[in-house]
């Protein structure tokens, strides 16, 4: 079976599953790990946003350190998600962290599989928090099966495309079809949801509501 990998960013203050194989904490991100008791197999990032004694500590207590130059081309977390694809290329990774912050880390995040190092491997990767699921589908014809817990499922189309979406409790087919970028706040029907789109490739996002 594939490794399942957590992937620790910034923004990360959830308590983290312990049925991963291998836990990478991305700068900061890496002393919440630590806080939680859970091994550190690698530390990656710029780490300019800890301290030097904080920084000393996470080189103690991570199997991997690997620091980066702060002026580079990718973000701390594609820098992550890269390193780790080049170790476990088959691995299914989850993303802790990733919406926390920064608007633009968060956008960054969003849309990981813009980068074309990144999108062969997309349905690989879930972004994770209290409330959303992100998952992320080619061009091509999907299922998709709900979440327990979950309540809305939303769509958003990367790349001059038209989506169809059949199962769901409101239908986008060419005989309802309007564009927008995304298609919020569907739900599932009592079964899985079928979905169609002839390039790019799209942003699924399961989602309930803060309680």
């Amino acid at each position: 079976m594939p490794k399942k990998i957590a992937l620790l960013a910034g923004g990360c203050r959830v308590e983290i599953p312990q049925d991963f194989d291998a836990y990478v904490g991305i700068d900061r991100a890496c002393l919440w790990l630590l806080e939680q008791g859970l091994p550190l197999d690698l530390a990656i990032g710029d780490f300019d946003s800890v301290t030097d004694r904080e920084l000393q500590q996470i080189g103690q207590q991570a199997s991997q350190l690997i620091q980066a130059s702060s002026q580079k081309n990718d973000t701390d977390t594609e820098l992550a998600l890269k390193t780790v694809l080049d170790l476990y290329p088959q691995a299914q990774l989850t993303i802790f962290g990733a919406f926390g912050g920064r608007l633009d880390h968060a956008l960054s995040n969003v849309f990981l599989p813009g980068d074309p190092e990144i999108a062969p491997f997309m349905k690989q990767i879930s972004l994770v928090d209290e409330q959303n699921v992100i998952d992320y589908l080619p061009a091509g014809r999907h299922q998709i099966s709900a979440i327990p817990g979950m309540t809305y499922v939303s769509f958003m189309t990367e790349g001059a495309t038209n989506l169809t979406i059949k199962g769901a409790k409101y239908e986008l087919t060419s005989g309802n079809y309007f564009q927008k970028k995304i298609y919020s706040s569907n739900e599932f029907s009592n079964q899985a949801i079928e979905v169609s789109l002839n390039q790019g490739y799209l942003v699924v996002i399961q989602s309930k509501d803060k309680t």
